[in-house]
């Protein structure tokens, strides 16, 4: 796994890569509604996570989850720690979490 120091670093590598898809997240899935798909946890696959802490403040740490499903889509998910927490489904917490373990 690549190690990056920066959110954009990651991005620029990861795009010709193949990861080109930004998924947000819903209560119950992750969605690109630029293209109308929607995955749900048992269709996607948490491929790489990346952990970056902001220089000056806690508040500027986020987490990308590199994603690819079986439909042959491969994405990007980016968390600001914890900001979905209360807006996920068990299911959707579940994946999300047990991924940062």
């Amino acid at each position: 796994m690549n190690h990056y120091n920066n959110l954009v670093e990651a991005i620029n590598d990861l795009r010709p890569r193949g990861f080109t898809t930004d998924f947000n997240v819903k209560s119950d899935c992750i969605e690109c509604p630029s293209s109308q798909l929607r995955l749900y946890p048992a269709e996607f696959k948490i491929n790489e996570i990346h952990r970056f802490e902001g220089d000056s403040t806690p508040d500027d740490s986020s987490i990308l989850y590199v994603i690819s499903s079986e439909r042959g889509v491969k994405g990007i998910l980016i968390d600001a720690y914890g900001t979905y927490a209360e807006a996920l489904n068990f299911e959707m917490a579940q994946k999300l979490s047990l991924s940062k373990t």
